[in-house]
């Protein structure tokens, strides 16, 4: 397949080049960090269109810190990775002809300047059709994915102990963390 230009659009308010050089470790490292697989880039694109276009809408900027994942990119970052489960990847396919993350989909971390990652995961929730959510703090990124699977599923992942601790939220215990 023949790579799409970065700096086209992936949805209104987001070009492929966003969503590919969004990430510290990417900026630091230049790796090569374009999918390979169109179903990658539909992937982006439902993403953008789904979630990240309303969120611009409702709150006006919003910061992206980590995006699409090449093997190339996700061997930089290392530790604190999992591309078979994080839906970073996108459908990008392993040197063995399988799915890097079976979920398929495409997944972003990100934040909203001045607006707590809780009142961000509330939009996303009552507003988009996302799959994954995870928190990790109040101001911390949120991590949000759109796919196949409509999961609609939302984490709170603790990583106060010596391993992250994930537990599953329902939208009003959502709602009633970190109060503000």
């Amino acid at each position: 397949m023949t790579a799409r230009p970065l700096d086209a659009a992936a949805s209104r308010h987001f070009t492929y080049r966003d969503l590919c050089e969004c990430s510290e470790a990417w900026r630091r490292t230049r790796v090569d960090n374009q999918p390979r697989s169109e179903e990658t880039y539909r992937a982006m694109e439902a993403l953008a269109r789904e979630v990240l276009d309303p969120l611009v809408e409702r709150f006006g900027r919003v910061t992206l810190t980590y995006g699409f994942a090449s093997p190339a990119l996700a061997r930089v970052i290392g530790r604190g990775v999992a591309p078979q489960l994080d839906q970073h990847a996108g459908h990008e396919r392993n040197r063995a002809g399988r799915w890097i993350c079976p979920r398929l989909g495409q997944a972003v971390d990100l934040f909203v300047p001045a607006t707590s990652s809780r009142d961000v995961a509330c939009f996303i929730v009552d507003e988009t059709p996302f799959d994954r959510l995870y928190l990790y703090g109040a101001e911390r990124p949120i991590h949000v994915s759109h796919g196949p699977d409509h999961s609609r599923a939302v984490t709170l992942v603790d990583r106060s102990g010596l391993r992250p601790l994930p537990r599953r939220l329902t939208r009003r215990s959502l709602a009633d963390l970190w109060p503000g």
